[in-house]
């Protein structure tokens, strides 16, 4: 949703990074650039003008002109600025002292408040808590009908005692649903409320009636991301007719320009603690400033990658496959398949890459990416034998067909794959071995045994005449391994070592004597 956006301020940073000290010129030159891309982003006016004004008022500032790198400080400052207006810092749910925890949703009719109530009671069912969700939306059809769907896909129960599609009263299931979930043992209430295609009193008056008759501890106000400066007007006048507390994101994987999200929390005061960023009832999750004003600057969110990788990956099988490489055991393509599907669980790889910082810059690369390009690799994996996945040698032409035939490839592409896990398994054996970097795991310990092994020297019998010939047929200190004396051959005559009647003349020494050619 923010690619036009972080594509527009990321060239504009980057005509900075050639400067080595900024004029008041430049200053002037990048707040208009930024100016006009917030503007082109649906940001509304006055969120534009006060974040222009404080970011000129921050790069004229010391802090700028006395660094070593201006460019990265002005980056510094708009990153800053960024976070401020979408609320600072995360804002967490507030919780009843005595459950259960009510919870309304309001909004527009099709904001995606009842998709949005199952991501929710899902996410909080995560986290170890038993949410129930209330069918007060008595007016749209089916509504009723589908909360129960999406509640039973959550795994969360649900409260709809009315059949909805006009009959029944909201007021009464919303009063009647917190002494049923007293009764189930439920510490948090989601009430789902109706919404209308615009603003009128019917639609204020029952939210209304709605909130006096609960009480809830949260209100939050549901607001899709894609309708641009009209969220900013639909959330002052739930603010004036209703109140609420927070601010919920739909939508935010739409092709639209984002303005809204920049623009609601400054305007309204209230902060945004959730976004929905999928179809899909895990694409949810509390909404943090700072890792959102990274992802339009370009810099990556590690740390929602890092939290993904953790809910995903289970911590037995790391450590296991971890101990399985640094050791040196083969890795097979049964643990390839297992590595992969762990990847595959924690999302699209699109999104999993789009979260490294740099990434905003090769997004016509991320678009290419296919994941079904891995299910295709899964599919030729499951069609081999265990035999096969253990050693992947044996499969020859005839095994490399059939296996081609079962996964709905070609032999080409069971070929490719099986080069390419070749490939890397030789790199897990490097890895294994150390790269023969010293201080790495199996680094260089082969060279270490055999020195010490060196080092211990001849063993000496423990029979004294065979130890008595040991020492008279060891090399001597001037004598090389095979018991010839420094001095070679040579010196092995002018040593005296000759049989008797062979002696060499009185005064010759032969180990100065050269041959021809020889220095």
């Amino acid at each position: 949703m923010f690619e036009t956006l972080s594509d527009r301020l990321t060239s504009v940073f980057s005509s900075l990074r050639s400067k080595g000290r900024l004029s008041d010129a430049d200053i002037d030159a990048t707040c208009r650039e930024i100016r006009i891309a917030l503007l082109e982003a649906d940001v509304a006016l006055p969120v534009v003008k006060a974040f222009v004004a404080q970011v000129k008022e921050r790069a004229r500032g010391a802090e700028v002109s006395q660094a070593l790198n201006p460019a990265q400080q002005v980056v510094k400052i708009v990153n800053d600025e960024l976070i401020e207006i979408l609320g600072g810092e995360t804002r967490r749910l507030r919780h009843a002292k005595n459950p259960p925890t009510v919870i309304m949703l309001a909004g527009l009719q099709g904001a995606g408040k009842t998709t949005l109530a199952g991501k929710l009671a899902r996410w909080l069912r995560e986290q170890n808590h038993a949410p129930l969700l209330v069918a007060a939306d008595l007016q749209r059809p089916n509504a009723v009908q589908q909360l129960s769907v999406v509640a039973e896909r959550a795994g969360v129960a649900v409260y709809a005692p009315e059949p909805g599609n006009g009959v029944g009263d909201p007021i009464a299931v919303a009063r009647q649903s917190i002494d049923h979930a007293r009764r189930q043992q439920h510490d948090i209430v989601i009430i789902d409320t109706a919404g209308r295609l615009g603003i009128d009193q019917e639609l204020m008056k029952q939210a209304a009636d709605i909130r006096d008759a609960v009480s809830p501890d949260e209100v939050l106000f549901v607001v899709d991301a894609m309708i641009g400066q009209d969220a900013v007007s639909t959330a002052q006048a739930f603010m004036d007719g209703v109140g609420f507390d927070g601010v919920v994101l739909t939508k935010l994987d739409g092709d639209a320009r984002g303005g809204a999200a920049l623009s609601v929390r400054h305007l309204t005061g209230k902060p945004i603690m959730f976004a929905s960023t999928g179809e899909k009832l895990e694409d949810f999750d509390a909404f943090h400033p700072d890792r959102m004003a990274s992802r339009i600057l370009d810099m990556g969110d590690i740390l929602t990658l890092i939290e993904q990788a953790q809910k995903t990956f289970d911590e037995a099988e790391a450590t296991k496959m971890a101990g399985k490489l640094t050791s040196g055991e083969a890795f097979t393509l049964e643990d390839f398949l297992e590595q992969m599907m762990m990847v595959r669980r924690m999302g699209p790889i699109k999104n999993l890459l789009g979260m490294m910082p740099g990434m905003g810059q090769m997004r016509e690369q991320l678009n290419q990416v296919d994941d079904r390009d891995l299910d295709r690799i899964a599919a030729i994996i499951r069609s081999m034998t265990p035999a096969e996945r253990q050693n992947p040698k044996m499969i020859d032409g005839s095994r490399r067909a059939r296996i081609a035939k079962g996964s709905g490839v070609t032999v080409t592409e069971v070929s490719g794959l099986v080069t390419r896990f070749f490939d890397a398994q030789k790199m897990m054996k490097r890895m294994a071995g150390g790269l023969g970097i010293p201080g790495m795991p199996g680094g260089r310990k082969a060279g270490k045994a055999a020195q010490k092994k060196a080092a211990k020297g001849r063993r000496v019998s423990g029979d004294p005449r065979k130890a008595a010939l040991g020492k008279a047929g060891a090399p001597g200190k001037n004598e090389a391994p095979d018991g010839v004396p420094a001095g070679g051959l040579l010196g092995k005559l002018g040593a005296g070592q000759l049989p008797p009647g062979l002696e060499l003349p009185p005064g010759f020494d032969p180990s100065k004597f050269k041959l021809p050619g020889q220095k």
